[in-house]
């Protein structure tokens, strides 16, 4: 694959923005070291904002710092930063083992919030608990894993599920859509059980992974356009109001290199291949041809109606998607978009100039700098730098 990228400077590249620069923030400004956890209320000068710790992002919290020890270094640090955030956790483990974990905590772990009403939190809890059962060899995290599964996917599965979802993508005034099938939904099934069957194989998730991939493939995927949509009826039928229009591209490129990632666990190149075409079409249509970059959220694919902010993380899974392809495919198309996507995105969103060795998350149609952020980035960024210089590892031999 010699002369397709640079591989030893996107690898050293990579390693100064994930050791050098992320980290070393993360370790300083943003982990709880007394009491656990992450404390990402905070601005990327280091400022805090407030003590309150919302569920969801210490249970990716967990996951990234099992991940890091797993795939890295064998730090004791970063086993006692997923030691102590995985104890915060369990603090506010409901009673009820049908409920959810409370939305928020305060800084000591206790909850201050109702129960979330839906399901991602407790699924980045399990995605974490899963990562850190191979951190100490503990089955009974992995069992608790699935059991979180179980309760989510059954919650998942009621007719009345969350009907206010329609607002995250088309703003306040959405219409209801009780018990959506939502696409970000199966995305992080996908994945969750992507990375558990790699642990050891498991009859239950095998067939929540066939569920995720025929529910993504034969439904959210609109044969009118060839893109997928973000929601859809209960019954997995297209809405035949303005959701039928709604493509979250941010979301579809991301869950589309989750499902290329299941293909290869399964060897099943037919699958890797329809799936790659697919993950083109979206990186394509999403791609702007005037400025750069990725636009994140089509409300309307045929009066072509784009929220023209540039988010980052849009642009990162795109990345593991195309460094994927270079790696498995040898991918021309790939590499030549990686090459143009990587410097573009190390150009726009790094706050160096700003004091900050932290990246912006948000920005207009050209990023530029916008002051003010509150919050600390702990999931996305780790994840796109961890699994690209993995994969750069390998490509460099």
């Amino acid at each position: 694959m010699a002369g397709l990228l640079p591989f030893e400077d996107l690898r050293r590249q990579y390693e100064s923005d994930l050791f050098s620069h992320y980290l070393p923030f993360l370790e300083s400004h943003v982990i709880d070291h007394q009491h656990g956890g992450f404390l990402c209320h905070t601005t990327p000068l280091g400022e805090r904002i407030s003590t309150t710790k919302r569920i969801w992002y210490q249970g990716r919290g967990l996951w990234v710092y099992s991940f890091l020890y797993n795939n890295f270094h064998r730090d004791l640090r970063y086993l006692d930063i997923a030691s102590k955030t995985l104890n915060l956790i369990q603090k506010s483990l409901p009673s009820d083992s049908n409920q959810s974990w409370p939305i928020e905590v305060d800084q000591l772990g206790q909850p201050t919030t109702p129960p979330d009403p839906e399901i991602y939190s407790d699924l980045f809890i399990a995605e974490g608990l899963a990562e850190f059962s191979c951190v100490t060899g503990e089955q009974r995290h992995f069992r608790h894993a699935i059991e979180i599964i179980r309760k989510s996917v059954a919650r998942y599965d009621q007719p009345d599920y969350y009907p206010a979802i329609g607002e995250t993508y088309l703003g306040p005034g959405a219409p209801p859509l009780s018990g959506a099938r939502i696409l970000g939904a199966w995305m992080v099934l996908l994945r969750l059980t992507t990375q558990m069957l790699r642990m050891r194989p498991d009859a239950e998730l095998e067939a929540l992974s066939n569920r995720a991939l025929n529910a993504i493939l034969k439904h959210h995927l609109n044969p009118r356009f060839e893109l997928l949509n973000e929601l859809l009826n209960h019954d997995l039928s297209c809405p035949e109001n303005e959701y039928q229009q709604l493509v979250y591209a941010g979301h579809a490129i991301e869950t589309l290199w989750m499902a290329m990632d299941e293909a290869l666990r399964r060897g099943d190149d037919k699958l890797f291949d329809r799936l790659a075409a697919l993950f083109q079409r979206h990186v394509e249509v999403a791609w702007d041809r005037v400025y750069g970059g990725l636009f994140c959220n089509l409300r309307h694919v045929d009066n072509n109606d784009w929220a023209t902010g540039k988010v980052l993380f849009p642009q990162q899974e795109a990345l593991v998607g195309l460094l994927m392809l270079v790696e498995h495919r040898r991918d021309a198309w790939a590499a030549g978009r990686f090459a143009e996507l990587n410097a573009w995105v190390h150009g726009k969103y790094p706050l160096t100039a700003h004091g900050s060795p932290l990246w912006q998350v948000t920005g207009n149609r050209w990023v530029d700098f916008v002051p003010g952020a509150t919050r600390v980035e702990n999931y996305h960024h780790p994840r796109f730098l961890m699994l690209n210089l993995l994969a750069l590892h390998r490509l460099c031999g």
